[in-house]
């Protein structure tokens, strides 16, 4: 059937038929109804020739079919249609229909034979997951009475647009709060005043687009993002957290970080990381608190870069040594910090939230010496303190808090360690893992971002380099002698120390076995008689 004359409308099918026409599908429907109102009709938009095809998911061409038999009409919406117009594809598919969004959900599945499931009831949203691909298939009823209203519902202008779900190209776009040329000008704009009150966690979502499509906040959407920051406290920290989250994930978030702060959005979500505005530090230090934190973060980053990207071009000869120095064990890096950690993170959102928070004991800890020297003693342990309270405010899991906390008050360590011989002794590297736990791989890598950080670079060639060895054995130890000095094979248990000392059971069979445990990890002994001439000999 050759629906050319119709390019540009949509059209009422029944059997093949034509029996109603109109600029949209509410339009097409009436004039179908009036013509054969009890037969079922077929709502179908009829593309305009000439336009360029939108790069989507590959699924999307096998439910164009499923989509266009429906008696109501189909749109691709947000994020999918975003993605495309920039050339990306986007493995999330979003459709909007004017009803019965669970039931169009699980009629997809059953036809594509995938899982379904309801989303959200009150929102008549169901979601259709396409098993190992990552891919889902959300479908939900209209945010208001029709299409225009849903869009302009939306968060931000590039997210308000959508397309028919069978058109495939540009020239079928529906636009109706000028999102495109937001999109093409690289700008966030909110589709209207009200936007962020109806949805405070708005304001966090700005900074995370920004950051994640490289694009800026408009003035006024500035204005009004940092004017509705106080609304956050209004908000589940389940779903602060989600943003943060996000955020701290993107490619730059050490400059997320400081719009944050610019938009009065940190001071309310992480206060105490906000508290470090204006603290003064002494030399060698040459930035402000906060300052140092955001510093931090971005040299994290670039170390990330260096250690997980062997292709990658560096320009610092810093980072150049980092590279050459952790190369051996970069596998074993990605492999930990790309680990899942309960509550949905990975194990790099861990590592850089210990950047964030390393130091927000800083303030409570202050104090100004004789001579004029500032200094924050304890400033580790007053801030994992802190650190872990909230955390566990915003939900992060029992894990992942217990995690970040060691990191916050083990941050300092490194500095202990570091000595003229470069090598720490199997002594060390044992109470310094026996202290930090697993939390010591992302101390290593924090102690050189902080290093840098403070510095502004590598500072003094031979400290530095000091770091560097220093780090890199203890990475050499933790994988390559994990069970010879990290963690090793018990020479003896609790029941051997009872019954060989006669002793009831209590803290001074575990005080023993740690001591055994550290003379073996330092080398000092090796067998099982060694081990009970020990227990005796620091018992007696």
């Amino acid at each position: 059937m050759d629906l050319t004359p119709y390019a540009g409308r949509w059209v009422a099918l029944i059997d093949e038929q034509v029996v109603g026409i109109g600029a949209t599908a509410v339009a097409a429907q009436q004039a179908a109804s009036h013509n054969r109102s009890r037969e079922r009709v077929r709502i179908y938009f009829v593309e305009p020739a000439g336009g360029e095809p939108l790069p989507f998911d590959p699924l999307l061409e096998r439910l164009r079919p499923l989509l266009a038999q429906q008696n109501m009409p189909v749109y691709l919406v947000g994020g999918a249609v975003r993605d495309a117009l920039l050339g990306r594809v986007s493995h999330d598919l979003d459709f909007v229909v004017p009803r019965n969004g669970i039931k169009l959900a699980f009629a997809i599945g059953d036809a594509l034979h995938m899982p379904a499931y309801t989303l959200d009831s009150e929102r008549d949203t169901g979601r259709v997951v396409v098993p190992g691909s990552g891919t889902t298939l959300d479908f939900a009823r209209f945010r208001g009475a029709d299409l225009t209203a849903d869009l302009f519902d939306r968060d931000f202008t590039v997210n308000a647009l959508a397309l028919p779900a069978t058109a495939k190209t540009q020239l079928s776009l529906i636009d109706p709060t000028g999102g495109l040329a937001d999109l093409q000008a690289q700008t966030l704009r909110l589709p209207h005043a009200n936007a962020l009150t109806a949805d405070p966690v708005r304001a966090l979502r700005a900074v995370r687009l920004a950051h994640t499509l490289g694009f800026v906040l408009e003035p006024e959407t500035q204005m009004l993002v940092k004017s509705a920051a106080h609304l956050l406290k209004t908000v589940s920290n389940e779903r602060v957290r989600e943003e943060l989250t996000k955020i701290l994930n993107t490619a730059v978030p050490h400059s997320a970080l400081l719009q944050l702060f610019q938009l009065n959005l940190l001071s309310v979500i992480l206060p105490e990381v906000a508290a470090l505005d204006g603290i003064i530090q002494s030399p060698p230090h040459h930035e402000p608190v906060l300052e140092h934190t955001i510093s931090v973060l971005s040299w994290l980053v670039r170390i990330e870069t260096a250690v997980f990207d062997a292709d990658a071009t560096l320009q610092e000869v810093e980072l150049q040594q980092v590279q050459h120095m952790l190369a051996p064990y970069a596998q074993q890096l990605h492999h930990y910090f790309a680990r899942p950690i309960d509550g949905g993170v990975a194990g790099r959102l861990l590592l850089r939230l210990g950047a964030v928070l390393h130091d927000i004991g800083k303030r409570q800890t202050r104090t100004v010496d004789e001579n004029g020297r500032i200094r924050f003693f304890g400033h580790e342990a007053v801030g994992a303190d802190l650190a872990a309270v909230r955390l566990h405010q915003l939900t992060f899991s029992n894990t992942a808090v217990a995690h970040v906390k060691a990191t916050v008050a083990g941050h300092m360590r490194p500095l202990l360690l570091v000595s003229e011989q470069r090598q720490p002794s199997r002594r060390a590297v044992y109470r310094y893992f026996r202290a930090t736990g697993q939390a010591g791989l992302d101390i290593c890598l924090l102690a050189l971002a902080d290093s840098l950080a403070t510095h502004a670079g590598m500072g003094d060639k031979e400290e530095w380099m000091r770091l560097v060895d220093l780090v890199g054995a203890l990475l050499e130890f933790y994988f390559g002698k994990y069970n010879e000095v990290i963690k090793p094979t018990p020479l003896l248990n609790g029941t051997d120390i009872i019954q060989i000392l006669n002793l009831q059971p209590g803290p001074e069979v575990g005080r023993i076995l740690r001591l055994i445990e550290e003379a073996q990890a330092s080398g000092e002994i090796a067998t099982r008689p060694e081990a009970i001439l020990l227990a005796q000999q620091v018992r007696e």
